[in-house]
């Protein structure tokens, strides 16, 4: 059977790849280790040799598949396939897509992580019933991508729906981009673990330090969440404080792009509803149209880490 097509999901320390059959279905899956110190065209052909070893491997000649599509990180124009920033390797201005291309003799596309993660969950996820949806990940950082009218948002060269980066604090803490404020220094779990230690530090009877096993080193994005379960004031504070900025960038983006969901992954999200009822009173005490008028939902994902995958696949049958 002809029409294969492969999706890879590529991350600073592993790519993640899976093949797909003619109706969306994954038929198998594999990953390989990756690292900065490969270069450009180290990394490149580990990637065209991940993807003919999936075929392969699985019982399908690889001249049976016909398109790649590639999640990458950093800034990606996906018109040409060009990282055309990626820090965590030192990229710039690389030609990923025409790379594979060669490689491989495959029609290749190429997109951001963010924007194939949102694409994928508003295929196959939680955003499956909805044409309007944002799609959030709270993780070491919050990153994320925008899907109006069944197609993704990515502005000029690709370079836009950069959700960690909208500024919330005018004069807020320096973000690592460079930019003060953006919601990154207050929404992510590296936020949340940051505020955690600083209570903890200020009370040494909270209960948080009960959770953590007694050291700083032990906290993470669950630590005030299971406190202030237990009724710890200090683990309340915080994660009263982490809801309330998450809100104001959630509110801001519902009220200029006005989805019908709004779909939260990563780390923190598997909170559930501790972390999602308290957070769509917040976003609908700030919203300017009531949910009652204009429905929105706040909603959990539902792919997790394949979710980029499932996007690079179906841009890549999509758009090629």
């Amino acid at each position: 059977m002809d029409g294969y097509i492969i999706g890879i999901d590529l991350g600073g320390m592993s790519a993640k790849a899976a093949i797909f059959d003619k109706e969306g279905k994954i038929l198998a899956k594999k990953n390989v280790e990756t690292n900065a110190a490969e270069g450009f065209a180290g990394t490149a052909a580990k990637l065209a040799t991940l993807a003919e070893e999936l075929a392969e491997e699985n019982g399908i000649a690889f001249s049976k598949v016909e398109k790649i599509g590639i999640a990458s990180p950093g800034v990606v124009d996906s018109a040409t396939g060009t990282v055309l920033k990626w820090s965590n390797y030192n990229w710039t201005d690389v030609p990923l897509g025409e790379r594979i291309a060669s490689l491989t003799g495959k029609r290749v596309r190429v997109v951001n992580d963010a924007n194939a993660a949102a694409y994928g969950e508003a295929k196959f996820g939680s955003a499956s019933a909805y044409k309007n949806s944002i799609f959030i990940t709270l993780g070491t950082g919050v990153g994320g991508g925008i899907v109006l009218d069944g197609k993704i948002v990515e502005g000029f060269m690709s370079a836009g729906a950069e959700i960690g980066h909208m500024s919330i604090e005018a004069d807020g803490l320096l973000c690592t981009c460079g930019n003060h404020g953006c919601l990154e220094c207050y929404a992510s779990a590296t936020a949340l673990i940051r505020q955690t230690k600083k209570r903890m530090e200020e009370n040494c009877n909270s209960k948080m330090w009960e959770i953590a096993g007694g050291a700083l080193s032990n906290v993470d994005g669950r630590t005030a969440f299971e406190a202030a379960k237990l009724g710890d004031k200090d683990a309340e504070g915080v994660v009263k404080k982490y809801i309330a900025y998450l809100a104001v960038g959630i509110s801001n983006l519902v009220n200029v792009l006005r989805p019908e969901a709004v779909v939260l992954g990563g780390g923190i999200a598997a909170e559930g509803e501790t972390l999602f009822a308290p957070l769509r009173k917040a976003v609908e005490s700030r919203i300017y149209v009531s949910s009652s008028v204009v429905p929105v939902k706040i909603i959990g994902a539902k792919l997790g880490n394949t979710a980029g995958i499932y996007g690079a696949y179906a841009l890549a049958k999509e758009t090629l």
